[in-house]
């Protein structure tokens, strides 16, 4: 598997221990762990794979982090790069906006040329809208520390095994 650069934005330390927990499904000799409140966007094009995670904070905003990231990405060209997506939101709380940093974050990687791989199914949540959702699936892995923590490490699971033929 070629190397994989994992970006995560984390504020509480759910994004960051989700990043690890999938870095150690993939297995930790081909991921490299960026936080990006420590990275500059241009680190982007060192990887074929990239994994990007963000949470979704007050009424559908980014991370605080991705905020101060997001606009150096719109400066690269990501027409070579394979990405994949993860995001953390709480279903019940903010249900009219769960995942819509994720959302966010998918549009602007695809506007640079992305191919977005590991789309998950919206089945198991309740939730009233998301910005996260294109053809019906959520465009990446979906997670929810707050009220599912105890499924979030078999959707990891799950969510790599499908990853893994992309990656390659």
């Amino acid at each position: 598997m070629k190397q994989i650069g994992i970006f995560y934005g984390s504020s509480t330390g759910n994004t960051e221990a989700a990043a690890t927990t999938i870095a150690s499904a993939l297995g930790m000799e081909s991921v490299t762990l960026h936080d990006i409140s420590e990275t500059e966007p241009g680190a982007l094009l060192s990887y074929d794979n990239l994994i990007l995670g963000a949470s979704t904070w007050g009424f559908g905003e980014l991370q605080d982090d991705w905020q101060n990231f997001l606009p150096g990405i719109a400066e690269l060209d990501l027409g070579r790069k394979t990405v994949a997506l993860f995001g953390l939101g709480d279903q019940y709380s903010y249900s009219d906006v769960f995942l819509d940093a994720m959302g966010i974050i998918y549009e602007e990687v695809r506007a640079r040329g992305a191919e977005i791989v590991g789309a998950w199914p919206t089945d198991g949540y309740e939730f009233d809208g998301s910005r996260a959702i294109a053809d019906g699936s959520f465009v990446g892995l979906a997670l929810d520390a707050d009220n599912q923590d105890d499924l979030t490490p078999e959707r990891i699971n799950q969510w790599i095994s499908q990853l893994k033929p992309a990656f390659q």
